[in-house]
């Protein structure tokens, strides 16, 4: 049987130096690709880090892990590996949540 649990991504990309701006425009390509073509994207939003790790971060849902696994294999993705492939400091950080009910259901979860 399938899998059909939203999935939570969160992935975090590190410019290298000099590389930022780069990265952000590959990462808006990948938005704006991903979101008009990859089937059970539920959220898939850039984010700049002003705090902590440096870094762009992309956070995602996905209706299932079929529909994840999709979109790795899909064109958004590889587009977006291949355009940040030299741009970064250090290798795409990923990862996949899986959620913990507590409290309020609206609130406690993506």
């Amino acid at each position: 049987m399938p899998d059909t649990q939203p999935v939570v991504v969160i992935a975090v990309f590190v410019p290298r130096p000099g590389k930022r701006d780069e990265v952000e425009a590959a990462v808006r390509n990948a938005v704006a690709a991903t979101h008009a073509d990859d089937r059970g994207c539920e959220l898939y939003a850039a984010h700049e880090s002003i705090r902590g790790r440096e870094g762009i971060v992309i956070i995602e849902k996905w209706a299932s892990a079929e529909e994840l696994r999709m979109h790795g294999s899909g064109k958004a993705f590889a587009d977006l590996t291949a355009a940040v492939g030299d741009l970064l400091a250090e290798p795409l950080d990923v990862t996949v949540l899986k959620p913990i009910p507590a409290g309020d259901p609206k609130l406690g979860a993506l």
